[in-house]
């Protein structure tokens, strides 16, 4: 795993720079350098725009007691395109516009959200899944004694060893 996570962040800058210097052979450096701004803005345009859509689904969802797990994911997935639109180069900005496209971004949530392990209560409210190490919640119920209904209650016990009188009753017993 380290060395593919070398490779990638070696990768990618030289994969960048090489489709850079092809484009800016093709169209000028001053085009380039204006159209790597141009994704830039596009894509925080989009990624308002679509960011806000998908908070409305999942409020609306979580509004009628169903999961909003699509949603997340699909809103983690915006935030990742907006980071790539951002990042200069062409090859993240192909990668974070194919990630605005709703019906791609939804199979990548799908997919996500069949392996991720979320329950749903029938509350409305979410929580995590109490089969993976959770303890489970116990309920119970009580009711306030008043010490004045019986004379025991809340009476000091002389033979307890916890009593404060404890000391005075073993040495009666001595």
């Amino acid at each position: 795993m380290p060395l593919l996570f070398l490779a990638v962040l070696i990768g990618i800058p030289i994969l960048e720079i090489s489709v850079f210097v092809e484009v800016g052979g093709e169209i000028g450096a001053l085009n380039t350098a204006i159209l790597t701004i141009l994704t830039a803005i596009a894509g925080m345009a989009l990624l308002r725009h679509q960011g806000l859509s998908v908070l409305m689904k999942a409020q609306s969802n979580i509004n009628a007691g169903k999961s909003p797990v699509n949603e997340i994911l699909s809103g983690v997935m915006l935030a990742l395109a907006g980071l790539f639109l951002l990042i200069p180069g062409f090859v993240t900005d192909t990668v974070g516009f194919l990630l605005f496209l709703t019906p791609l971004r939804n199979l990548i949530a799908g997919q996500l959200a069949k392996n991720s392990s979320f329950a749903n209560t029938s509350s409305g409210a979410f929580h995590q899944n109490p089969q993976k190490g959770r303890s489970p919640i116990i309920e119970g119920e009580y009711s306030v004694v008043d010490e004045t209904e019986n004379d025991q209650i809340g009476a000091p016990n002389e033979a307890s060893p916890w009593s404060k009188n404890s000391d005075k009753n073993s040495d009666k017993d001595t």
